[in-house]
């Protein structure tokens, strides 16, 4: 039996064990007459639920509080502090807005946050997460998860994985705070960018609970359950609860796109008045299709439609035909790798939150978590774009192509068949990454009342976190252009000398060359801060500073050579002829780790500090005023590896201004905000056709302002028109010289970029969700929808390559029926919108070819549509 079915089977009993428990929970409560029973829970469309206070003990029913009565915890030292003396931009969402915000993945649950821009195209995990006025254009070095307030990786991100990766949603998260800018950079992790911080649900005194049951149009099944209990009349509460799911994907590979799930558990208990403790524990182990771009034809700059028998909404290259394969490339011998293994985690979580006041205005907190597993990635991976057999065998002009002598080759299916020459194929590169990752943090504080009104806190953060990794990049193959494409090989006579060569292996794999190393991370982060918050009368102020080291070693392998040169007499260093057989023309130059390493350490500390200013009005009206400054530090694989003789690049690092303007009443909910940033020591590491590093990186900034808002009105009783919306203007700045690149077609260019617009991230983007309460005996349904639009982006500095703008539709009905039902029906793109997230990431500039204007790309998925029965305790 494989660890997958497995682990399957051991999730599913877990969570389907939990049903007479749950029953028996239930009929504890209805005996509990001195406890009413929770009411049921009324749920609304996204924001127009108040958030619970993001506690460590969280009541099963939800809180009626207004918006900005709701008690933050991100971001402030003092135990929390209302979102209306908040000075910076956080976003809360309870149970039921996260789930009515229809996310398809942890990252695209950042979407209600406005600025920020996440990826959702890429399937589950594997986002790529914008921030505005935040120039990343990949992965997400500006983002960082966090559970119950501890970080769960040291760096935000590395290559082939950012936190979200290893973190899903289900029944057991109570609240989510997502913080950007502000004092995110001064405590915990010190994200500069932002945080999104998720808070596990606890027991109570009273017995609650949910078992869940989806099915998706995409062949998705799901199980949820969740439970939170009393422990006896110890004092102590219990909780437990996780999911299991299985789905065929929007874009079917012909096996299982996502499979797996997590449960997760809890222990915490209450002293008083006086603070809690919190206990808890998760276990992820998941699978997730890892979504490739495909071809769509561009018109003029930036308008798209569907490329000849692809279904830009449906179709993906994967298939049963490549699904497994054997690298010989993967360091340490080879490895046979499977692309139903996907981007996914095999992940364990152990974490402790300990708050306590000690008295006479003395206070401690103390947040610990331990985590550690597998973040692999089994994936295709973009090359050039599609061609005919006849130019990819034969025609020198080809890019990629492999100019053969003209009518020498055979070209076969994999399984059977000779290929015509006319069919369209393309070379895509077959990667397998494996990343073991360890982090363990810790994050303790000591506040004091110095007099009324104004408190001091000291903190020491330390996190402790490694990597090891073995990467197998490149490995093109050679398939049908097609939907679930199909592997080629080919082979020839050389008329030099009359020999059969083989072209391809027998997989159709063309090209073993790449990149394929070892390497082995560890790093550890020792921060320690100070704040200072005082209120008096209606301000409340802050103040606070951070001294950060990072001590970073990486070791990377070293590559073997084999004496040959080239044709000028110079040795060939670094690679090798795999199988030592010259006519076998796929691996006769491949590198090949030695079992020696590089040691490249990195060490440096750097200073934040944050300021921040917040006046209330009234009740219900407040504003605030924030500067800071921050630093990113270099990670493992951007800006460590491959440096020599300590010739780092320099750090990056930020100035943030901001003012903000809150207000709420019963007609109307505004929150607005408006920002400038400005960063230096951007990295930018040109690299050839395939995304290999070549040359050196260049270093330049950026200039950012904008807007973000969210707010409401109700111009009658239960109707919401709500907006979620940001402009940013943000360029490039501080290189006036070009980025050295090789364009689509192999040729060397350099392009300007000061004064481009920062990639990807789109100059207006907003989501409009109108939604209506309807009131029964029997009790409520609510449908609402959302309408997204998302304006001109594009896909890197140079700007050459629009990815033009859309919008999508988006619907959810939520039906509570009596006091224990709730029915879900929600969708996602119901107009089937054509809209591009990215281009073909390996490929600087312009990435259209050819008469027909080819561009690879990743849509959209296409409609989703899946509907829920849950039963309520």
């Amino acid at each position: 039996m494989s660890r997958c079915h497995l682990t399957r089977r051991v999730l599913t009993i877990a969570i389907v064990s939990l049903l007479p428990a749950l029953a028996q929970a239930q009929e504890q409560q209805v005996q509990q007459q001195a406890s009413p029973p929770p009411q049921s829970t009324q749920t609304q469309p996204p924001a127009q639920q108040a958030a619970q206070p993001a506690t460590a003990q969280v009541s099963p029913a939800q809180s009626s509080t207004t918006t900005l009565d709701t008690l933050v915890v991100t971001g402030s030292v003092t135990g929390g502090v209302k979102k209306l003396e908040a000075s910076y931009n956080i976003v809360t969402a309870t149970e039921e807005q996260i789930k009515q915000s229809n996310p398809k993945s942890t990252a695209d649950l950042l979407k209600i946050s406005p600025g920020m821009w996440p990826e959702s195209s890429g399937g589950q995990t594997g986002a790529n997460i914008e921030i505005a006025g935040f120039p990343g254009g990949g992965d997400a070095p500006y983002f960082t998860t966090m559970l119950m307030g501890s970080p769960l990786y040291g760096m935000p991100t590395l290559s082939f994985f950012e936190t979200t990766t290893i973190f899903r949603l289900d029944d057991t998260i109570s609240t989510v705070e997502i913080l950007q800018g502000g004092p995110s950079a001064v405590f915990a992790g010190g994200q500069m960018g932002a945080t999104a911080n998720f808070f596990l649900k606890t027991g109570s005194d009273t017995p609650y609970g949910s078992v869940g049951v989806t099915y998706g149009d995409e062949g998705l099944w799901r199980l949820d359950a969740f439970s939170g209990f009393p422990v006896g009349q110890s004092g102590w509460y219990g909780s437990l609860g996780g999911f299991w799911r299985s789905s065929d994907g929007v874009r079917d590979p012909q096996f299982k796109a996502d499979e797996g799930g997590q449960i997760t558990g809890t222990l915490s208990r209450e002293f008083g008045d006086r603070g809690n403790l919190t206990l808890y524990a998760r276990y992820l182990n998941d699978k997730n299709q890892f979504i490739t771009p495909i071809p769509v034809v561009q018109e003029g700059s930036d308008r798209f439609h569907a490329y000849p028998g692809f279904d830009p909404l449906t179709d993906t290259y994967y298939s049963k035909a490549m699904q497994h394969v054997f690298l010989p490339t993967y360091p340490g011998g080879g490895k046979n790798a499977d692309l139903a293994d996907g981007r996914g985690a095999d992940f364990v979580f152990v974490g402790a939150n300990f708050d306590y006041d000690l008295g006479n205005g003395w206070s401690i907190s103390d947040k610990f978590l331990f985590d550690a597993g597998d973040a692999d990635t089994n994936a295709l991976f973009s090359g050039n774009n599609p061609a005919s057999l006849m130019d990819m065998l034969y025609n020198p002009d080809t890019p990629g192509g492999f100019k053969l002598p003209a009518g020498s080759a055979t070209a076969t299916y994999v399984g059977g068949g000779a290929v015509p020459l006319d069919q369209s194929v393309i070379q895509q590169g077959w990667w397998s990454i494996h990343k073991h990752l360890k982090s363990i943090s810790n994050d303790f504080r000591l506040s004091k009342e110095l007099f009324e009104g104004n408190t001091l806190t000291v903190g020491l953060y330390v996190n402790h976190y490694t990597m090891d990794d073995k990467w197998s990049l490149g490995n093109q193959m050679l398939m049908s252009n097609t939907p679930n494409a199909t592997p080629i090989t080919v082979s020839y006579v050389d008329p030099a000398d009359g020999q059969v060569k083989q072209r391809t292996d027998a997989q159709g794999f063309a090209d073993f060359g790449g990149f394929h190393i070892a390497q082995h991370g560890t790093a550890t982060n020792t921060a320690l801060y100070m704040s200072d918050s005082w209120r008096i009368g209606k301000w409340l102020l802050d103040l606070s500073g951070r001294v950060e080291q990072q001590d970073s070693t990486n070791n990377v392998c070293n590559f073997m050579s084999d004496g040959r040169v080239d044709a000028d007499g110079n040795p060939v260093t670094g690679v090798i002829d795999l199988d030592g057989n010259p006519n076998t023309l796929y691996d006769n130059a491949v590198p090949v780790c030695d079992g020696t390493y590089q040691k490249i350490e990195y060490k440096k500390t750097h200073p934040t500090w944050t300021a921040g200013a917040n006046y209330a009005f009234t009740d219900h009206m407040s504003a605030y005023a924030r500067a800071n400054t921050g630093g990113h530090f270099l990670d493992f694989d951007n800006g460590i590896r491959g440096t020599t003789n300590n010739n780092f690049p320099p750090m990056q690092k930020i100035r943030n201004y901001e003012v903000g303007f809150k207000y709420q009443s019963k007609l109307l909910y505004a929150d607005i905000s408006a920002y400038k940033r400005r960063f230096k020591g951007l990295l930018y590491q040109p690299t050839d056709g395939l995304g290999t590093p070549v040359g050196s990186p260049l270093t330049y900034g950026s200039d950012s302002w904008g807007v973000n808002f969210i707010g409401w009105v109700e111009p009658v009783e239960r109707l919401r028109l709500q907006l979620v919306a940001n402009y940013l203007d943000g360029q490039y700045s501080d290189f006036d010289a070009c980025f050295p690149y090789t364009d689509i077609n192999g040729e060397e260019k350099c392009q300007p970029i000061e004064g481009q617009q920062l990639q990807r991230q789109p100059k207006l983007r907003w989501m409009f969700t109108p939604s209506y309460q309807f009131m029964y005996g029997w009790g409520d349904v609510t449908p609402y929808l959302t309408y997204t639009h998302v304006g001109a982006h594009t896909q890197d500095q140079s700007g050459l390559q629009q990815l033009g703008s859309y919008h999508t539709l988006d619907f959810g009905v939520t039906a509570n029926v009596g006091d224990h039902w709730q029915f879900n029906l929600r969708g996602t793109n119901m107009t089937n919108e054509l809209g591009l997230t990215e281009s073909n990431s390996r490929i600087f500039g312009t990435a259209v070819s050819g008469s027909e204007n080819v561009l690879l790309a990743r849509p959209l998925e296409g409609r989703e549509v899946n509907l829920q029965a849950k039963y309520i305790w």
